[in-house]
């Protein structure tokens, strides 16, 4: 190829935009392998860095997307060959390297991941990001004590891309589920992944004492803000709550008495700096013991790349349900 489209976002103090450009491959960042891309997808990061709403790029300018599926055009790292079915989701994508939003990607080998058998180009970006997110977490949870015979798990934010992964991969598992959503017209939806009950976040009496009623063996929190704070005092013994989501704030309001009087747990979640080794665990049991069964629910809509820069404000606005995938 001598050029091709990519979506580049410019954030720097005398030039913020981002936008559709003609690139080559000596304008990427550096890297040792070359991947030509099938699919990516649109995360609430993808869009809060498109639209500059949030200091995502630690360098500019970059193409965007931290999530990329894709064939091994050539490469100069031995594990990888010509032809090679491959996936990058995170790993310094859109903040510190050339992301995925471009018809070709350069990047050192140590970042792919080889394509898992039993999932597809297109499953690998259906799941990307929020799916793994979801496994992750989920993961840890199990590896500090968490099963179904505990009691019920809440999802919040649970009609985004990893509430619904959560709630699939929980139900899959045998876990009773709860979705917490402002959604109610979603109620459909939320079952059809497995939820077993679902509550409104809708002028929910949070309360305001150190220790409220256990209502949960454990949580899932995409949002963050006051609802992390509830779900610390309404947790049960030696519950686990994984933290992922901020879009109800990056502040929490909690005392000791959680942690030293029921033992519960907070687990930090972070998914884009995760090492390899665990990476590669994560999507094998996503390929095997933890492969969702509702994609094709969860993927609410498939976009041509030329369409994207008409998703981010929806995003934002949070009138997303589930998925949105990207096909080059």
């Amino acid at each position: 190829m001598n050029t091709f489209k990519a979506y580049r976002i410019h954030s720097n103090p005398n030039q913020i935009h981002s936008g559709f450009e003609m690139l080559e491959l000596d304008d990427l960042t550096s890297g040792n392998v070359i991947i030509k891309s099938v699919y990516s997808s649109i995360n609430y990061k993808d869009a809060l860095a498109a639209t500059h709403q949030s200091t995502i790029l630690k360098k500019s300018p970059l193409v965007g997307g931290i999530d990329v599926s894709g064939v091994i055009e050539s490469s100069e790292d031995n594990r990888f060959k010509r032809g090679n079915k491959v996936l990058i989701c995170g790993s310094g994508l859109s903040e510190v390297r050339d992301g995925g939003y471009a018809q070709y990607i350069r990047i050192p080998g140590q970042y792919i991941i080889k394509l898992p058998p039993g999932i597809s180009l297109y499953e690998a970006m259906a799941i990307g990001t929020a799916g793994f997110t979801a496994a992750l977490a989920i993961d840890q949870m199990q590896n500090n004590g968490q099963s179904p015979d505990r009691g019920p798990i809440l999802v919040t934010g649970a009609t985004g891309g990893v509430g619904s992964y959560a709630i699939d991969l929980l139900s899959n598992l045998g876990f009773k589920v709860i979705a917490l959503t402002g959604k109610q017209n979603q109620a459909d939806y939320l079952h059809g992944l497995g939820a077993n009950e679902i509550v409104s976040s809708k002028g929910l009496h949070l309360g305001d004492r150190a220790l409220e009623k256990g209502l949960w063996a454990g949580a899932i929190d995409c949002v963050g803000g006051e609802l992390l704070s509830w779900l610390t005092r309404t947790v049960q013994p030696l519950g686990n709550i994984a933290v992922i989501g901020l879009t109800g704030g990056t502040s929490i309001n909690t005392t000791v008495m959680p942690f030293i009087l029921r033992g519960i747990n907070l687990l930090g979640i972070n998914s884009a700096d995760s090492p390899p080794a665990l990476r590669k665990k994560i999507w094998h049991r996503l390929a095997t013991d933890l492969k969702p069964q509702y994609i094709n629910k969860i993927v609410t809509q498939e976009i041509n790349f030329e369409q994207l820069p008409e998703m981010f404000d929806a995003y934002l606005q949070g009138k997303i349900i589930g998925r949105t995938i990207i096909k080059f």
